[in-house]
């Protein structure tokens, strides 16, 4: 698997947030197949890509294509909130229960709606992050009926 290189302790010394810097042949890497920790690593590289890919400069927070889509006004929303499905179709094929993944459907549709809103919405994006919302909803369900699965960070 291609590596993500941690740059915390740039930001350390920048007083900037902590994130990664994402290779993009990460992705070509990341495993197809239809296992519960490929499945993990899947969802949680589009969490990245879409909530976590720069630090905004100023704010020092991490922007990902979400917001970056969300700029375009209509057709980019539209386009985040599909990327978003993904992760929900995702953990469908997980076996998440229907109330997962309405309150995941719930936090990309509200996510959506706050997009269309001019300015509003572009500021909801930074701070309402609706796909790590949905990734933590699925690392609880996978930590507690696939704990094997479990990928320790540190």
């Amino acid at each position: 698997m291609a590596s993500i290189e941690p740059v915390a302790r740039h930001h350390q010394l920048n007083g900037m947030a902590n994130t990664t810097r994402i290779d993009p042949m990460a992705f070509d890497a990341l495993p197809l197949d239809k296992s519960i920790a490929a499945s993990r690593q899947r969802i949680e590289a589009m969490e990245r890509l879409l909530e976590r890919v720069v630090v905004l400069p100023g704010l020092n927070r991490p922007i990902g294509l979400d917001v970056i889509l969300g700029l375009v006004p209509i057709v980019g929303d539209i386009a985040a909130a599909a990327l978003g499905s993904y992760i929900i179709w995702e953990a469908r094929n997980l076996g998440l229960s229907k109330f997962q993944i309405a309150r995941m459907m719930g936090n990309v549709g509200f996510d959506a709606l706050l997009g269309f809103v001019p300015l509003i919405g572009d500021a909801a994006d930074v701070l309402f992050r609706s796909n790590t919302r949905n990734l933590r909803i699925i690392r609880k369900h996978l930590d507690k009926h696939h704990p094997s699965s479990v990928v320790l960070e540190g």
